[in-house]
């Protein structure tokens, strides 16, 4: 399986983007596919997952501003952010993997199945 983000770049304060991340091969709604960032000095974070079962979970500081999507014909999965914020600034990272830990969907090190990543930069 490859992953392969697009969408990342810079915005100011308040500002929104949409990153997609596309799969080689049909996966959406098999696997665990997932948002993780990492930003200089900090641990890999869980930011939004969809389960192979439908279910979304989220990470305490983006709930209620991203939300996490999927398009099955299009093999690819979405993270819509809204009211960025400069602490969202990190590098953003897809994943998935085909067994699905429901009790830590969040957890990164879960996934065995990763993209390169993107960067996502919020000025204030």
């Amino acid at each position: 399986v490859q992953l392969q983000e697009s969408g990342g770049g810079s915005v100011q304060s308040g500002g929104s983007l949409r990153l997609s991340c596309a799969a080689s091969e049909s996966i959406v709604r098999r696997y665990c596919m997932g948002w993780f960032r990492q930003a200089p000095g900090k641990e890999r974070e869980g930011v939004a997952v969809l389960g192979a079962n439908g279910r979304t979970t989220y990470g305490d500081s983006v709930k209620g501003r991203f939300t996490i999507s999927q398009d099955n014909a299009k093999n690819t999965l979405y993270l819509q952010m809204n009211n960025l914020q400069p602490e969202d600034t990190a590098m953003y990272y897809c994943a998935a993997d085909r067994a699905c830990y429901y009790a830590e969907l969040l957890a990164a090190w879960r996934y065995n199945y990763w993209g390169q990543g993107i960067q996502v930069t919020v000025s204030s």
